[in-house]
């Protein structure tokens, strides 16, 4: 009898301890941060800093004037090895919009670690197989005959995303565009 009592007792302790344990080990997710270009939010912790490029950069320096107001200064420090993709693509102007990823060095200066011109990268890229419009707001505009037609698009983490796919811009140039991710280099001209 006293058996039985006690395995009750220890069954309903390990149940209740089974149950204590599943309601404070919550899933944590990352915080969501809004995407300057997108309609919803993402759980990714995007580090992306937007703005506008200001009228103090040289070759190796940029500054921009953040949404939220602030300008900064940074530091682009472009690849020793010229078959290395570029620090900063689609070129520099003055009041272009840029998205980029920085990280501090030892000395507390922010350093360009990936940057894209928004501004060259909005208009139509065409390929062999597929035809688009990089719009203001997050939109594209495809041709919606072929098979995985883009619809949005966003920078996530200096990373382009269109609709489900996600690359990094290989190169951005007035007329050229590349991109690739896992299954390739995918390239594009611009169309006038």
């Amino acid at each position: 009898m006293i058996k039985m009592k006690y395995m009750k007792t220890r069954n309903v302790l390990i149940v209740a301890l089974t149950i204590l344990a599943m309601t404070s080990c919550k899933e944590k997710k990352a915080p969501t941060m809004e995407h300057q270009y997108a309609d919803e939010t993402t759980s990714v912790n995007d580090t992306t800093i937007y703005g506008k490029l200001g009228e103090n950069y040289g070759m190796n320096t940029l500054e921009l004037i953040t949404d939220k107001g602030d300008t900064l200064q940074f530091i682009v420090e472009e690849p020793a090895d010229s078959l290395e993709m570029e620090t900063v693509k689609g070129g520099k102007g003055i009041g272009d919009r840029m998205a980029l990823v920085a990280q501090k060095n030892e000395e507390g200066e922010l350093i360009v670690t990936q940057a894209v011109n928004l501004t060259t990268l909005l208009g139509k890229w065409v390929a062999l197989d597929k035809s688009f419009e990089i719009q203001e707001g997050g939109v594209v505009v495809s041709n919606f005959s072929e098979p995985k037609p883009y619809t949005e698009w966003s920078i996530c983490n200096g990373h382009l995303v269109l609709s489900a796919d996600t690359f990094d811009v290989f190169e951005l140039g007035a007329d050229s565009l590349k991109l690739e991710n896992a299954k390739g280099i995918y390239v594009y001209k611009r169309q006038k």
